[in-house]
């Protein structure tokens, strides 16, 4: 893993509050050089530190649901599936290509469960379209699955999904030595 300096670390706040800001307005903020700032930026990107991407409003796209769904295998499933690692991948990447409204998913602990998955939904019946899709596709390795359902139409929203606060929290936190 990249040890990251200071400077870079402020680079790559700044870069999460806002990825359009260009590198004579970030050198002019942070007090160096735009070369500075254009050669740093150039590492963190090679060295996998920032990629880009827009987070949308997902209500004014259509989506009135984002479900966060957890799973666990069977104790078959999990010797089976560490067995055959690399046909359960080529199963599971399959499976992403045909669901592209799952934005993220990744294994895990938590909650008895050791799968976790993000998706949006235009309606809870497409919701579960997913669900029988999993079910269908993955249900022999399944022992548990629930899934977690947060309305982009109602409700109190105390923080959007950004990244912001955590930018704020990469250059305050104290360094460790």
């Amino acid at each position: 893993m990249m040890k990251l300096k200071d400077i870079d670390l402020k680079i790559l706040s700044w870069l999460m509050k806002n990825s359009k800001i260009s590198d004579r307005k970030l050198a002019e903020i942070i007090g160096v050089s735009q070369p500075t700032v254009t050669r740093k930026r150039a590492k963190l990107e090679k060295e996998g530190m920032l990629e880009y991407t827009a987070i949308p409003n997902f209500a004014k796209l259509g989506f009135e649901i984002i479900a966060i769904s957890f799973y666990s295998w069977t104790p078959e499933a999990t010797s089976e599936l560490s067995e055959n690692r690399e046909e359960i991948r080529k199963k599971l990447s399959a499976f992403l290509s045909k669901h592209k409204n799952i934005i993220f998913t990744s294994n895990g602990k938590g909650l008895g469960m050791e799968r976790v998955m993000i998706s949006v939904h235009e309606s809870y019946s497409d919701h579960m379209r997913l669900v029988n899709a999993v079910n269908r596709e993955w249900g022999r390795y399944l022992d548990k699955s629930d899934s977690f359902l947060i309305s982009t139409e109602v409700g109190v929203v105390g923080r959007h999904l950004g990244f912001k606060y955590l930018a704020e929290h990469l250059v305050e936190k104290p360094k460790m030595t």
